[in-house]
């Protein structure tokens, strides 16, 4: 029997939900694998993947991922895969209950933060979030505007 080689895990990001960012506050967040066919991960190699609007659910112990598009492939054939079909997530039987557990209280989602490739495999995190209120966004872009403000003052009073 041959041993392996030690191999260094390469990820590169293919797309991050920065729009979840804003509207939730994540309390968990878990690495799981996706079901896809060759076309659609050629797709994703070329970076043609939207994360805005996906979210997760839970149905008969299995996670599946809703409204995620992935454009098609346009060097495939007729059998590319429907853009925003549902995909299964690839999770453990103890992760799933867990999450499950959570789920089911209310104000709580699944929300897909970043798309990328692990190795040759895609991965996509997912986070347990809790939505935000309006005054917590308006308070993050208050925020957001005056460090901008600041940081443009320091970089006149530099010149």
């Amino acid at each position: 029997m041959r041993a392996r080689a030690y191999t260094r895990e390469v990820m590169k990001i293919v797309t991050t939900n920065r729009k979840a960012g804003f509207n939730y506050h994540f309390l968990d967040k878990l690495e799981c694998g996706i079901k896809l066919v060759g076309s659609e991960v050629k797709s994703i190699r070329k970076g043609s993947i939207n994360l805005n609007d996906s979210y997760a659910t839970i149905r008969d112990g299995e996670v599946f991922l809703l409204n995620m598009y992935i454009a098609a492939y346009e060097k495939g054939s007729h059998y590319n895969a429907e853009e925003r079909r549902v995909r299964k997530l690839l999770l453990k039987k103890q992760q799933i209950n867990k999450l499950a557990d959570k789920v089911a209280q209310k104000g709580f989602a699944l929300v897909p933060t970043k798309v990328y490739f692990k190795d040759a495999l895609v991965k996509v995190e997912i986070a347990l979030a809790k939505g935000k209120h309006t005054y917590d966004k308006k308070n993050v872009i208050k925020d957001r505007d005056v460090k901008r403000d600041m940081d443009r003052q320091i970089r006149e009073a530099k010149k």
